[in-house]
């Protein structure tokens, strides 16, 4: 069985701390071992002539040889005993001192990595701000000419690229979102024109409404590509919104297209504070509502939107009824322009033909979702329809302003 908790992260300075007292442990015990030897072969030359002039030393008359020998062979045994003891205690004083002043080496390895590895640290920190914020922040690294100032330096340059690419998107989406609007809104200004005109014959009645409603769709396609590439590029003014909120106002706004396709609406609200971007924010629930109004039962169909936050995390759900869906065919359901050949679209035999939508709804909800730190999942229900949850990192509560905490 995996231990559910996570293994502790090795960060580089501690790596480099047990390299550098691992290394200053190692030289030590190689000098250690070599004074050892050195001494060891130093005392035993002292002995030996120790043993030497003793072995001369004039002995009494009176005393036999055997006796003379005798103490000789103590005066060498204790000749031996006090170099031994004198190695041990060189050596148990020399790993005592290895041992404290290896963990002093350690303590300064830890500090001299720490001091290393501030340039990496103030690169990390400068990346993150970049990746929560915007583009436009440098490292510009002082100091000297090492690797990695090259590193920061590097960075930097993939910083302007990226800055001057981005840029140079959001100016082609400004740009496309008035020059492809403009002639679709001239054409419709056109076409209601010549509705308007009495003297317009029935085929050219239906052959206007027909153009009109193409004419729509076209909008709403056109909407939808702005709205998906400016939610890919991320949020640049995030602000305090609550889900609750903006489901509410959406829900109220859709019931008449729900009324209309015979579905009901339930909710369940409860504050959801994030940061972000409300009009992308709204878009995402309007088309997770559009979504499942679409796709729904021909009658007596039933939706379930419902907010909350549990623990640092705000969530969406919407829920409803509907034809049974594969869950094999899920994944495919946030591709653009992607629909389910085999779903029936109930809002298509109910409303008008313009409600029509051009397969970037749940794209769109999965960009946005993304755009704000967050994801999407949806899960195919038992008895037919989708179950779709979002969820989003939430904002503190005291920095939401006039939140309604209660249902209405």
């Amino acid at each position: 069985m995996t231990n559910p908790r996570r293994r502790r992260r090795s960060t580089v300075r501690t790596r480099l701390t047990v390299l550098y007292a691992g290394a200053f442990f190692l030289a030590g015990a190689a000098l250690v071992v070599v004074m050892y030897f050195v001494l060891r072969a130093a005392l035993d030359r002292q002995v030996t002539a120790r043993v030497g002039i003793a072995e001369h030393l004039p002995t009494a008359e009176s005393s036999s040889q055997q006796s003379a020998h005798e103490e000789q062979e103590a005066l060498r045994a204790q000749f031996r005993q006090d170099r031994d003891d004198t190695l041990n205690t060189m050596l148990i004083a020399s790993l005592a001192a290895l041992g404290g002043v290896g963990v002093i080496a350690g303590g300064f390895g830890w500090l001299l990595a720490g001091r290393a590895l501030h340039p990496l640290q103030h690169v990390t920190a400068t990346a993150r701000r970049v990746a929560d914020r915007s583009l436009h922040e440098r490292i510009a690294l002082d100091g000297p000419d090492d690797e990695i100032k090259d590193l920061a330096d590097t960075f930097d340059a993939m910083l302007e690229r990226l800055d001057r690419s981005f840029d140079s998107q959001r100016r082609f989406v400004a740009n496309a979102s008035h020059e492809l609007r403009t002639p679709l809104t001239l054409n419709r200004a056109l076409i209601e024109v010549a509705l308007d005109n009495p003297q317009a014959n029935e085929s050219l009645r239906q052959l206007g409404a027909t153009l009109l409603a193409v004419n729509q769709r076209h909008e709403r396609l056109i909407d939808g590509l702005l709205t998906l590439a400016s939610s890919e590029q991320g949020i640049t003014d995030p602000t305090p919104v609550d889900l609750a909120d903006v489901a509410r106002h959406i829900t109220t706004e859709s019931q008449a297209d729900a009324h209309t396709a015979s579905v009901e609406i339930r909710t369940d609200l409860q504050a959801a504070p994030v940061t972000g971007d409300p009009v992308l924010l709204e878009r995402l629930v309007q088309n997770l509502l559009d979504n499942a109004i679409r796709y729904n039962l021909p009658e007596h169909g039933e939706i379930t939107v419902s907010t909350g936050t549990v623990d640092d995390t705000a969530h969406l759900t919407v829920d409803n009824t509907g034809p049974p869906i594969p869950p094999y065919e899920v994944p495919s359901l946030f591709a653009p322009f992607r629909r389910l050949a085999t779903t029936e679209r109930h809002a298509d035999s109910t409303l008008a033909s313009t409600s029509r939508g051009a397969g970037l709804g749940l794209s769109i909800v999965r960009s946005v979702a993304n755009a704000h730190g967050g994801d999407v999942h949806a899960t195919p229900r038992d008895d037919g329809g989708l179950t779709v949850n979002v969820r989003l990192p939430a904002a503190p509560e005291a920095s939401m302003s006039n939140t309604q905490w209660q249902d209405e």
